[in-house]
């Protein structure tokens, strides 16, 4: 570290959420802080055969010894984020910028009409409209909610103190590259800036305290909702391959495509990404199933593996073969 950012590569479901987990109880952060668009993001990890989903809360949760914090550019749905303390017991662990945005009940509704969730395929969570007022200077903050009062503090100067004084710090992305704003498939995006850069801005972290820009890959490309996947299979075909998914979040259905070489190089470059991480090798080679050793790969998927790394040009540090947060393979020196 002591400063690394985590961002999705593709289209989302990338297995963020699942990395940030395992980089939290490998490298121990003294912080994680999340930044990104809001609860239209659910991020998903394994622990011990118990599946834990996340809409608002860093991924970090299960290190115990980790601050929690949400940076001011997040909207924040107080129910979802309220229920996530209190099923994790992270009371005393919880920082929420004054300076977030605060989802209403109109906000959802106005997400679920058919002008948004109808056109555009959005989640329905609020977040687009909660942006849109945002913009329009009328959206509320969370400082002036009651009920986040006590979980309310400065994240930007609370993550650069740590920096300055040798604190480790996980930044946690949302989303993916090419559901940008301004980088994505317009107008089938979210409602913001997703890069590296952009969820740096939303915890307030400047450029030059950025030590790593960890890029997350799946093996294969998914997508929800409408917007172009190129290369793009069919339902069965994907259900022949074991890449059709659900999404966390909506249940909806997820798209399915070959890993495409071309946007990866193009999300590298947006994200000045140092490192990349591949998951879920073992959906696509399932011999490599819960490996964690990377000489036990199987000759294919070591070969894939050197593909990535002689397109993309980086190397692949980590690498998820199985759904438990350990099944991963940690080739970082």
């Amino acid at each position: 570290m002591p400063a690394t950012v985590v961002v999705g590569g593709f289209f989302g479901d990338e297995g963020k959420g699942k990395m940030i987990s395992y980089l939290s109880l490998k490298d121990k952060p003294e912080i994680a802080v999340r930044g990104g668009v809001g609860p239209n993001a659910g991020h998903t990890f394994v622990l011990n055969g118990e599946v834990h989903k996340l809409r608002m809360l860093p991924s970090a949760v299960l290190n115990k010894n980790t601050r929690l914090m949400i940076g001011a550019g997040v909207v924040i749905n107080p129910e979802v984020l309220l229920g996530e303390i209190s099923k994790y017991n992270v009371q005393d662990r919880v920082f929420i910028d004054g300076q977030c945005g605060v989802i209403e009940s109109l906000h959802i509704n106005r997400d679920k009409a058919d002008d948004l969730k109808g056109r555009l395929g959005t989640t329905g969570s609020g977040t687009g409209p909660a942006n849109s007022d945002r913009a329009l200077r009328t959206l509320h903050m969370a400082r002036e909610v009651k009920e986040l009062s006590l979980y309310l503090g400065d994240v930007s100067n609370a993550v650069n103190f740590a920096l300055d004084h040798g604190e480790k710090v996980l930044v946690e992305g949302t989303q993916g590259t090419f559901l940008s704003l301004y980088h994505g498939t317009y107008p089938y995006v979210t409602s913001k800036d997703v890069t590296a850069s952009g969820i740096c801005a939303d915890i307030g972290l400047g450029p030059k305290r950025v030590d790593d820009v960890i890029i997350v890959f799946k093996a294969y490309v998914t997508r929800v909702g409408a917007g172009l996947l190129p290369n793009e299979l069919s339902k069965e075909e994907a259900q022949k391959r074991g890449w059709f998914e659900v999404a966390t979040v909506t249940g909806r259905e997820r798209r399915a495509a070959p890993f495409n070489f071309d946007l990866a190089k193009r999300a590298i470059m947006l994200n000045s990404a140092t490192q990349l991480a591949l998951t879920k090798l073992d959906v696509v080679f399932p011999e490599c199933a819960h490996v964690r050793e990377y000489d036990k790969l199987s000759g294919a998927a070591k070969s894939f593996v050197e593909q990535v790394e002689k397109t993309t040009g980086l190397k692949v540090t980590l690498i998820g073969t199985g759904e438990d947060v350990y099944d991963t393979i940690d080739r970082r020196t």
